[in-house]
C-alpha cells in the first residue's frame, strides 16, 4: 500500500473523504515537497514585490517549506518572465508581475523570447487598488485638464514602473487623444520611478498609493486616481472617470499577477492560487492592503481566469491602437 493511499484511507476512516483536489494530487504526486521560487520581475519596493514576499510567507505557513523570493529586474519584465518560462513546469517557479506585462507587452514587441498567449497560467491576481496620479507641485497642475494643458504645451517626462504598465499607456493615451507631448521613461519598477520623481528628475507618475507616499512630501501632488472609485487614503482626490476622462485607461483596472508556465498541472495552480484566498485576511495581508490602499482582496484563479478571458483583450486593443512598437 502506497503512502497515499493509506493517508486517503485515513482520511475516510476519520469521516473525512478525499475530495476531488486531493485526489487529483493522489495520481500527480504530492506536491509540494520541495523549495518555492517566486521571480519578481521588478526592483524591491513595489507592490509586485510586497506582494510576492507575502505568498512566499503564506507558502512557508501552509507547508513548513521554504519560499525565496528573487528580483529579476531589467527589459521591462522580459528577464524575468523569460527565466520562469524555461523552469521547470513543475509549480515550483512562479513570476510575479503586473498585468500589463503578460497582456500588453505581446503587442508591444514584434519578438519575444516565449508566447504570452500560450507559455503562462494565471494562479491569481492581486489587486492594485486605485492608483495615484501626480505631478511636481512647480508645474503648477492641479487636476486632469491643467495636466492635459500643461502637457500640450510643454515636452514632459512620465515615470513608468514597467513597459505596457498603466503609466505607459497612460501617458501615450494623452498623446494620442490630447496632442501631448509626454516621454514616458522606463523605471526597473516602482522604488526607482518614485526616487527620481521625489528628486524632481521627472514631472508625473503614476504608481501605487504606498510607494507615492514615500515622496509625497517633497514637492509631490496628487491629481487624480485611477480606476471606478476614490483611494480611501485620497478620499478628496477625484478619479480621472470623475474628472471627465472618457479614454477606457481612465476605468480599466490592472493587478499583480502571480503566474506559471501554462504546462503546471492545473491541480497545482488551484491549490496555489487556495493558498493566496486563504491567506487574505492574516494580519500581513491586511496590513499589506492597509499600507497600499487596496480595499480589494484576492478573489483566487477563477476571477483570474475572467480577466484573462475579459479584461485581458481589452487592454490589448487599447494598446494596439496607439501603435506603439517598442523593437
Amino acid at each position: 500500500m502506497t503512502d497515499t493511499t493509506r493517508r486517503n484511507l485515513m482520511l475516510a476512516g476519520a469521516g473525512l473523504a478525499a475530495t476531488p483536489l486531493q485526489r487529483a494530487f493522489a495520481q500527480s504526486g504530492a506536491y509540494p515537497n520541495k523549495n518555492l521560487k517566486i521571480i519578481v520581475g521588478a526592483a524591491p519596493g513595489g507592490l509586485s514585490d510586497a506582494y510576492a514576499r507575502l505568498f512566499a510567507e503564506q507558502f512557508t505557513a501552509r507547508f513548513n517549506l521554504p519560499a525565496v523570493v528573487e528580483n529579476r529586474p531589467g527589459a521591462s519584465g522580459i528577464i524575468a518572465t523569460d527565466a520562469m518560462v524555461k523552469s521547470p513546469p513543475d509549480g515550483y517557479t512562479l513570476l510575479s508581475t503586473t498585468t500589463g506585462m503578460l497582456w500588453q507587452t505581446r503587442v508591444l514587441y514584434r519578438k519575444l523570447p516565449f508566447d504570452l498567449a500560450k507559455d503562462i497560467a494565471p494562479i491569481t491576481v492581486f489587486p492594485s487598488g486605485p492608483l495615484v496620479l501626480a505631478v511636481l507641485e512647480k508645474t503648477g497642475v492641479r487636476n486632469l485638464k491643467e495636466l492635459i494643458d500643461y502637457a500640450a504645451k510643454n515636452p514632459s517626462t512620465m515615470g513608468s514602473y514597467a513597459v505596457a504598465s498603466y503609466p505607459h499607456v497612460f501617458a501615450e493615451t494623452l498623446n494620442r487623444d490630447f496632442g501631448g507631448k509626454i516621454q514616458a521613461v522606463q523605471y526597473k519598477g516602482e522604488g526607482p520611478m518614485w526616487i527620481e520623481m521625489g528628486s524632481g528628475a521627472i514631472q508625473i507618475a503614476v504608481g501605487s498609493f504606498q510607494a507615492f507616499a514615500t515622496v509625497r512630501d517633497k514637492g509631490i501632488r496628487p491629481i487624480a486616481v485611477t480606476g471606478q472609485y476614490r483611494s480611501p487614503k485620497l478620499p478628496d482626490v477625484p478619479t480621472l472617470i470623475e474628472q471627465g476622462m472618457k479614454a477606457p485607461i481612465a476605468r480599466l483596472e490592472g493587478g499583480l499577477a502571480l503566474s506559471a508556465h501554462s504546462s503546471v498541472p492545473v491541480d497545482i495552480l488551484e491549490l496555489l492560487s487556495k493558498v493566496a484566498v486563504d491567506g487574505n485576511e492574516t494580519p500581513r495581508a491586511r496590513a499589506l492592503r492597509e499600507s497600499f490602499a487596496i480595499p480589494d482582496a484576492t478573489k483566487g484563479r477563477a476571477d483570474a481566469l475572467r480577466m484573462w478571458r475579459e479584461d485581458g483583450p481589452v487592454w490589448i486593443k487599447e494598446v494596439e491602437a496607439l501603435g506603439v512598437k517598442l523593437d
